[in-house]
This record gives structure tokens, sequence and C-alpha cells, in this order.
């Protein structure tokens, strides 16, 4: 399969997983898994928060046998989402380093807080909590056929999509922020470089003068 084929097909399994960014599929982002799902790297059941949906629409897009979900992965659970014990919090953003599609919001030793509607329930920011103070929390659920407009539980098309472009923003921020810090690490060994050598010519220098310097030669006249 060529680029020009596998590139759409890519984009079409991607509409078909919720977006959680959850690794729980052992890929680190939704469209990881599917780029490894449309090269044949990797089966249409590895998505716990999909469960039988996203199975379903996967099988009917790529003409497979609809799978079980394989449990080793997860098992499909009713939507959480996270929740920050404020008092409890004590600025680290490990959380916020941690959260793929940018929904915690806070700065160094302020308290931080997860902006309910954009969580996708990943559990990611959990296991890095040193306080222990984030916990999951059922959220407010669509309430009308209009507002659950996706085919996942508790997900809205509006919040599917935005974590998709939540989590292409924060990859993008990040590869910037790893150009900038190579670029600055380029920079200081650079000069380090020119430091240790302009140490070294110096030196050279200092050496070539003393030998370049005569010595004084003392003359001791006897008496007459």
């Amino acid at each position: 399969m060529t680029n020009a084929s596998i590139n759409p097909l890519i984009d079409q399994i991607d509409r078909c997983l919720p977006q959680t960014q959850c690794t729980l599929c052992t890929y680190p982002r939704c469209r990881e898994y599917a780029e490894a799902i449309a090269h044949g790297q990797a089966e249409i059941n590895q998505c716990p928060p999909g469960g039988q949906v996203t199975i379903n629409a996967l099988s009917n897009l790529l003409d497979k046998p609809a799978l079980a979900l394989n449990e080793e992965h997860g098992i499909n659970e009713p939507k959480q989402i996270a929740y920050i014990d404020e008092p409890g919090c004590i600025g680290c953003k490990l959380c916020i380093k941690a959260c793929p599609v940018d929904c915690i919001v806070g700065s160094v030793k302020l308290m931080h807080t997860v902006i309910a509607d954009d969580c996708t329930g990943c559990k990611l920011c959990i296991p890095v909590c040193p306080t222990d103070c984030i916990a999951l929390v059922a959220p407010d659920l669509p309430s009308t056929k209009e507002e659950q407009n996706s085919p996942w539980p508790g997900f809205t098309l509006e919040q599917v999509a935005w974590a998709r472009f939540n989590t292409e923003q924060t990859i993008k921020r990040n590869r910037q922020r790893e150009q900038v810090r190579i670029k600055r690490k380029k920079g200081i060994v650079r000069k380090q470089m020119q430091q240790e050598i302009l140490a070294a010519v110096h030196r050279k220098s200092q050496q070539q003068a003393k030998k370049q310097t005569p010595g004084k030669v003392k003359v001791h006249f006897g008496k007459p």
C-alpha cells in the first residue's frame, strides 16, 4: 500500500478512536495506534475506552472480523475524569506534563485544576502525583441525544475532536521545546569549546613567550 493510500486510511481509523490518548493499546497516542493498524502491526481490539463500539467501527472499515476486546489491554469502563484535591496539591506540575490533552492548568507551587470538559479520563496524571491528590470521578454526562452525538457514551463529537486537536498541539509544543533545548545545548557546548580553544591558544602563547625571552645572565667579576 502506497503512502498516498495509507494516509487517508490512517485518518479514517483515527476517527474510529475516542481520542483518550490513554496508551492502554501500548502506543503513545491514538494516532500511532491508527498507524499501526493501517500497517497491519496491531489488532483492532486493543482500545478499552473505545470498547466494542470502536472494534465494530474498525471491523466495518477494514472488512475484518469483529473481535472481542483484548482485556490484556484493560476493560471497557464508564468514562471518568480526573479531579484534583486542591488543598493536597503542591504545584509540582508533574500532572501537567503527563496530561496528553493539555486539560490541567496551574503553575509551579500553585494549585492545579482540571478542565473537566476537556479531560478524557486517560489516568496518566494519577501515577505521577507525589501527594496522591488526584482521583477519578464521574463526569457530567450529555443530557440529550443531541449532546450525546458520538458513538462513545460520555463523549461528544466536539470533545473527541478537541482532544485530538489538543494532543496535536501538545506534541507540536513539545517538539519545539526540544528543538530549543537542543539549540541551547549546542550553543553552550560551542561556547565551551571556544573558551577551551582560546585558553589553549593563550597557554601556548605564554609558553612561546617564555622560550623567546632570554634569561638574565649573572656576571661575577673577580677581585683584581
